[in-house]
């Protein structure tokens, strides 16, 4: 394969900015684009619902110094959108009217907030949280408030009920799951976070559906849910959930797998020629799974980021990473690694739940399926290589053993 003598890159969140990086890294001299709808230069997602969101910090963490793209020659266009890809004539136009012919095309267009499919989903006035912009306009509406109703009790909507807490508004949270997180840690830790939420003054209501949101064209008033019961709020916060954004692959042409997601190789290529997917929306077909994985977490946008520069220079590496991602809500922090099913896989816990002071495992057939450490900070190599590794112990290893004997 020959060197390209052009790479457009289609979104400029940190997997295109870290395809463009890694790119140069490797001493490529070709032209390198990315286009970015965001005005903004690309910045990473976790602070925004962590310390700008808290008010602890003003902006995200830039992916690079503002400088970087010059110095490293990339052309970087902020606030332009692309709006379709020709795959047979290999370019892609955008909003602005350009066209951007490419030897290789990367997409990483990342994920947009799903609304509720509810009577008053599309009033204005609700809030959801993706961009840095959200997160500015979301915080003065906490330190505003005096009322906030959150939509979803998954990851965004448990950090943005702690920081809606730690801006003193009475917060309440609406799931039908039975504690949050159920579907990703199972009820055993997601209740750990339910009383970790409980015990900073937020009220839930769990197993309940929205079935309106109430309001009208001066904005949005609360909630009734599937029993009648209204809630009155001042913000609400829908927070269920992201959708790849696949519009334009999938006017291309280009496969998309069950879960909504770009199909690609375990290289990240799809199966048009020289066109390649990565982070929020790639479906990546895993060697450690034997199947297709979209995972939308930092770690995942920055690694395959990265890993997809070697085989658009001429590699054919399969991405073997295992997913990762953190979260830190009042005083606990955690990481997660790895890939459970909390429905079927064995849990096995070291440490203290009620204290908030454990690992928590997941067993399937005998294997580290995943791991999780909750304010515990000693043991993450330890963990990481047991994932990696899919490592053969048992129950009573892990909760007794020294970890780092057991990779």
């Amino acid at each position: 394969m020959s060197e390209p003598r052009k790479i457009v890159i289609v979104g400029a969140g940190l997997g295109g900015a870290s395809a463009a990086a890694a790119v140069r890294e490797r001493g490529y001299s070709g032209e390198i684009l990315l286009l970015g709808s965001d005005p903004h230069r690309p910045y990473e997602l976790p602070p925004l619902s962590k310390g700008v969101l808290l008010g602890n910090a003003d902006e995200p963490d830039w992916v690079h110094e503002e400088k970087f793209y010059a110095e490293k020659d990339i052309s970087f266009a902020s606030g332009v959108t692309a709006t379709r890809i020709e795959l047979g004539a290999r370019q892609v136009l955008d909003d602005a009217g350009g066209e951007h012919p490419y030897d290789r095309l990367v997409l990483a267009t990342g994920s947009s907030p799903r609304r509720l499919p509810v009577p008053g989903g599309d009033l204005p006035g609700l809030y959801t949280l993706r961009t840095l912009d959200d997160a500015l306009k979301l915080r003065s509406a906490f330190a505003a408030a005096e009322r906030v109703l959150i939509v979803g009790a998954g990851w965004i909507g448990c950090e943005a009920a702690a920081a809606a807490r730690t801006h003193n508004a009475e917060v309440t949270v609406v799931d039908p799951v039975p504690v949050p997180l159920a579907n990703v840690v199972g009820e055993t830790v997601g209740g750990v976070f339910r009383d970790l939420h409980v015990s900073n003054g937020v009220n839930y209501r769990l197993g309940e559906q929205v079935a309106e949101i109430t309001g009208g064209p001066d904005g949005v008033r609360g909630v009734r849910l599937g029993n009648g019961d209204e809630i009155t709020a001042d913000v609400v916060l829908i927070a269920v959930g992201a959708a790849p954004r696949v519009e334009l692959a999938h006017a291309a042409g280009l496969e998309l797998a069950d879960d909504g997601g770009v199909a690609v190789d375990a290289g990240l290529r799809t199966a048009a020629p020289d066109v390649y997917a990565v982070g929020d929306i790639a479906a990546h077909f895993h060697p450690k799974y034997g199947r297709r994985i979209r995972v939308e977490h930092w770690a995942n946008a920055k690694d395959q980021g990265a890993h997809v520069a070697r085989n658009l220079l001429g590699e054919n590496e399969p991405f073997l990473a295992s997913p990762y991602f953190f979260t830190d809500q009042y005083d606990l922090g955690c990481e997660y690694r790895g890939l459970a099913d909390p429905a079927t896989d064995e849990l096995v816990v070291r440490g203290d739940l009620a204290a908030r002071e454990f690992t928590a495992f997941w067993l399937r057939d005998g294997e580290v399926a995943a791991a999780m450490n909750v304010n515990m900070w000693d043991d993450g190599d330890a963990l990481g290589a047991l994932v990696d590794g899919r490592a053969k112990v048992t129950a009573d290893q892990l909760r007794t053993a020294d970890l780092a004997s057991l990779t």
